[in-house]
This record gives structure tokens, sequence and C-alpha cells, in this order.
């Protein structure tokens, strides 16, 4: 009783038990005690149902700020994969190879012109003419009047009216014996023979110009020995093996080592060159196709690997010292020559980041570029070497504001989480900084009107031979690869000097290649 009163008392209460009996006390007291009991029991549970909601809210709200995390980086990605699926060869590097079936609508990088496509209005046409002196002549008499039945045998022609229709001839091959005459000496009886042409030296042989067509329509039109066996008999009246075709690619090969090593010394003395890789299937492993280009010169080269160990070992670009064209690929600026950026790779990055960021800053400098290309062009057609100093200047401060306004607009990606390394950055803030930080690389063609806008020499060299390897699939050998590729690059160096492709190869297989500069 006294432990309860005290309690009440603590609580500011007061207990009045005037004139209660001792059993009206202990009942009132034993109440009293109970229901404080009761209360005590509630609050301590009130209290642990409130500590429970406490420890869910703190976990619902941990909950939430993971969630949150874990929603931005799956839009982040979702973002990324978009951006992934809406790349096609207008927008980025990727081949229209890769484009599948549902192409992209045609958007050209070139100016739309103003004239309509097609013939021009007091164009010069071309048509087939007949000729003064045909090779054959095919006369059609008149022998009786269609009108009286009169005879005409007699009548000498007055007029002809010529028609004339142009074919080609059976093809076959010519067959040239060569005789050597054998004579013995009357005085000392020694047996003289005469001496073959160079280049005869077997019982039965197959001259230079048929080796020069197999290997021009393996190598240029890209048919393949199986095929090109059967065209030879179809058309040429003259099948060889696939082993035949084989001896005689390696024989040019062979032929054209002289020509390799000369054109590899002129690249290296070229003030300007494109470069460009490529994968290559070869032994049904990825080898990487190599490609140096100028104007004049193409070289092709396989390696098993990409980067600098492979253009160490092709051997131009440790020599080279003049200015080297390429996409941006970073084993390049190992090597301490002058370079240049391909703008057309530049503006289709430009073009992804309009389209897919809506980037206005992307459409901005892509417009930069092709004015500055559109001004060199006229300055070089009036026979200019350079653009103006004020004009340098103008387009100079425009460039730099351009991005300078760009990197404003770019967002900013929100890291989550401690990574190591550098921190990530948005696609856009990283095609600025790149454009930032190579701004001499990149206007390097309105310094020097040597230096191209794109890389195309080099990637149009390359080109063809993705065809082949479409077509043919990968090469059997290491060696058949480089076969094809010094032979195709023969080919393009010839087309380049204005020579006939087929008889240049004719020249390769009488053991005197065409040598550009000699």
């Amino acid at each position: 009783m006294r432990v309860v009163k005290k309690k009440m008392q603590a609580k500011g209460r007061t207990l009045n038990l005037k004139g209660m009996s001792s059993e009206q006390k202990d009942v009132l007291i034993f109440t009293l005690w109970e229901q404080n009991q009761q209360t005590q029991t509630a609050l301590q549970k009130s209290l642990k149902v409130q500590e429970e909601i406490r420890k869910e809210l703190q976990q619902l709200a941990a909950e939430n700020v993971f969630l949150r995390q874990e929603l931005h980086k799956a839009l982040e990605r979702i973002k990324t994969l978009e951006g992934q699926l809406s790349k096609n060869s207008t927008n980025s590097s990727k081949p229209p190879s890769s484009d599948g079936l549902k192409k992209p609508k045609p958007k050209s990088l070139r100016e739309k012109g103003t004239r309509k496509t097609g013939g021009q209005n007091g164009h010069a046409g071309k048509t087939l003419l007949q000729v003064e002196t045909p090779d054959v002549v095919v006369n059609y008499g008149v022998d009786i009047c269609e009108n009286c039945l009169a005879s005409l045998a007699d009548v000498a022609a007055n007029d002809h009216e010529r028609r004339q229709e142009f074919d080609l001839p059976e093809i076959k091959p010519i067959v040239t014996e060569h005789c050597a005459e054998i004579k013995n000496c009357r005085i000392c009886g020694l047996k003289n023979k005469g001496k073959f042409p160079e280049g005869i030296t077997q019982a039965v042989q197959y001259g230079p110009r048929l080796k020069a067509t197999a290997s021009y329509m393996n190598h240029y039109q890209l048919i393949p020995y199986g095929r090109l066996a059967e065209m030879l008999g179809d058309i040429f009246k003259c099948p060889l093996s696939e082993g035949t075709l084989f001896n005689i690619h390696k024989t040019a090969y062979e032929n054209l080592e002289e020509y390799e090593a000369e054109v590899k010394q002129q690249l290296i003395r070229s003030p300007v060159a494109n470069f460009d890789e490529s994968g290559l299937r070869v032994l049904k492993e990825l080898y990487w196709l190599h490609a140096v280009s100028t104007s004049t010169l193409t070289h092709y080269e396989v390696h098993k690997k990409r980067g600098v160990e492979a253009m160490k070992a092709i051997g131009i670009l440790p020599h080279f010292k003049g200015r080297a064209i390429h996409d941006h690929w970073k084993p390049y600026f190992q090597f301490k020559c002058k370079h240049g950026l391909c703008n057309t790779h530049h503006s289709r990055e430009l073009i992804y980041q309009e389209e897919q960021y809506s980037e206005k800053w992307a459409e901005k400098m892509k417009g930069c570029l092709f004015e500055i290309k559109q001004e060199v062009e006229v300055y070089k057609a009036a026979g200019k070497l350079k653009l103006p100093a004020k004009r340098l200047r103008y387009f100079e401060k425009k460039y730099d504001k351009i991005l300078k306004a760009g990197i404003k607009e770019i967002p900013v990606v929100h890291q989550t989480g401690k990574k190591k390394g550098k921190l990530k950055q948005h696609p856009a803030k990283n095609l600025a900084d790149r454009l930032i930080a190579f701004k001499a690389e990149t206007l390097a063609f309105m310094y020097d009107f040597m230096v191209p806008f794109t890389n195309n020499l080099a990637e149009q060299a390359i080109r063809m031979n993705k065809v082949k390897q479409k077509i043919s699939g990968c090469f059997r050998s290491f060696t058949g690869a480089q076969m094809f590729l010094r032979i195709r690059g023969y080919i393009s160096t010839a087309r380049k000097n204005g020579l006939n492709p087929l008889d240049s190869l004719t020249d390769v297989f009488k053991g005197t290649p065409f040598i550009p500069g000699t």
C-alpha cells in the first residue's frame, strides 16, 4: 500500500482515504495497483511497437535509397543500350553491312546540291556509235521488185542502209609453238641449239596474259578459286585447276617483292598518308588487315595484332615523319609523327549525340566543320595554298565558342558508390573533351591543304577486302592472305597511276612489274 501511494504521489496524484473502511481501502488500492500494472504493460508494448516501426522506417528508407540508385543505374543502362541500338552506318563507325535488313534512311554528309539528279541540260551525251571501218561486212542484196516482181539482179545498188552489231568473238587460247633449231657443227661436231625467249622454260606452259587474267579476276573482281576455274573453262575454253591458280598467284606474289619494298619506302617518305585497320578472318581466327594509302600508293599487310606491335612489325610508322591521317585509334599516337583526324568519324559521332541526346552543340559543331571544309575547297579551286590568317582566327574562335557552350549543355553523370579509376562521363562529354584536346589534329585540313578532311583513302582501300571476305569466307592460310593483299595492293596502285590493271599484271608475269616513281 505504501508502494502504491508513493507511485501515485510521484505522478502528481493524491489518494484521499478518509471516510473509507479498511476493506474499501484495500480494494481501491489493489484496483489502482492493477490499473497501474496494465498501464505499464501497455506502455512497454507501445514502446516496443514504436521501436519496431522506427526500425522498419529506417529499413524502408535504406531500401528507398538503394532502389533509387538501382533505378538510376537501370535508366543509364537503358539509355546506353538504346544508344547502341540506335547506332548505324549514318551516325557511327559501323559499316553499312551491320545495318541488317532495316536499312536507315540515307543521310549523306554532303551538302544537298541545287541541280536535279540525272543528265543536265546541255551536257554531252554518250551513246553507241557506228564505226567507219567495221571488221566484218555482210551485204544483203535485192533480187526482185516488191511491187511488180521484176528482176533486179542486174541493177546496181544506188545506196545502202547500214546497221552495225557489236559483239564479242568466241574466245579461245592461242597456242604458240616455240621451235629452237638444233645443229651439229661440221668442224668440231658440237650439237648447237637455238635459245628460247626468256620465260619459255617448260614443254607446255601458260602465257603471261592468261596468268594476268586469272590473277585479275581473283584479286580485283574477287571471284573465288572454284568459280574462277569454271569461268576460265566456260568463257576462255581454258580450264585451270585450283592448284594451278594458286601457283599462278604465288608467282605474282614473289615477282612483286621488290615492288612492295619500294612502295613501303615511298610511303615512309610521303608528307601525308592515310592509315586504317580492320578485322580479317584467317585460319578461322581474327587477324587484322592494316592499310596505308596515298593518292598514288596502296599498301596492305595482315598481322595477328591490331595495335603498336603490328605497326612496328609492318615498319612504316616507326620511320614515318609526315602526317598520319587516322580515326583516333590510340596506338597511332605512340609514334612521333604529326597526326590528323578523320572528320567523317567526328561528323557521325556528332550526328549520334544530336539524335540520341538532343545536344544542340553537336549540330553546330558539325556545321562548323563542313563550313570550314567548303571554304577550303573554294580556296583550293582558286589555286591558293592556305586560308588567310583572318579566316583562320575566325574559325578557331567559332570552334572554341561552340565547345565552350557545349560543355555547359552536357549533363553531368552522377556517380554511385566508390569506384576506382577514371570517373565515368557522359558520351557527349567524352567527344567534346577529345575535340578540345585534339583541336590541331581535327583542324589539320584547315591549316594545310595537303591534309584531307577525311580518312576515306584508307577506308576505301579496306572496303573491297571486306567484300572479298564476305564472298569467300576466311583465308585458309596466312600465306594465302599475304599473297592476296600484296597483289591487290599492286592493282590498286596501278589504277591510281592511270594504268590498266590487266596490262600491269601481265608485266608482273613477264618479270617487269610497274614500280611507281620509276
